[in-house]
């Protein structure tokens, strides 16, 4: 990993699950030794409003906000909220949408958030053992089962998005 940190912004509706998977994503990277900083934008959340959450991790990080146009990876819920959020995008960024995941191979919908996550997981250098022990560790066992199915779903897709919006 570069001493440059990496830049995630998961973004989705109230509901959804943003802060579930951001919450996922920074354990995959706290347990695998690296440097983590989060933060969460909540907006009317409880009313299926905006949601998004910034993850930061590498060797160093000191901000939790990653900064306009630096996002290496935009996770996008919501289709609609694509365009809100586009303008984290770095140039090289890449955006991963619910559009990359065929939605009735998942067992239980409400996981197409850790479905996404399996998209993100391939170009993320963490182990799949890494990504199943903090799904695990995040959410209760009775939805271990759907999740882990759905990430792998996510992690098998065929259909990733190029760079850049």
């Amino acid at each position: 990993m570069s001493s440059k940190p990496t830049n995630v912004v998961i973004a989705g509706l109230g509901g959804q699950g943003v802060i579930k998977a951001s919450d996922i994503l920074a354990d995959v990277a706290f347990s695998s030794g690296l440097d983590v900083k989060k933060s969460e934008l909540h907006g009317m959340s409880q009313r299926g409003g905006s949601v998004s959450s910034d993850v930061r991790f590498g060797e160093r990080v000191f901000s939790p906000m990653v900064p306009e146009k630096e996002a290496d990876f935009l996770l996008v819920i919501a289709p609609d909220q694509v365009e809100v959020n586009a303008a984290v995008l770095g140039q090289n960024g890449i955006l991963i949408e619910p559009s990359q995941i065929d939605e009735s191979s998942l067992s239980n919908k409400k996981s197409i958030n850790v479905a996404l996550l399996g998209v993100l997981s391939r170009h993320l250098q963490f182990s799949v053992e890494a990504w199943t022990a903090a799904l695990k560790r995040n959410l209760p066992e009775r939805l271990h089962e759907a999740n882990l199915m759905a990430f792998s779903i996510g992690r098998a897709n065929e259909r990733i998005m190029g760079q850049g919006k």
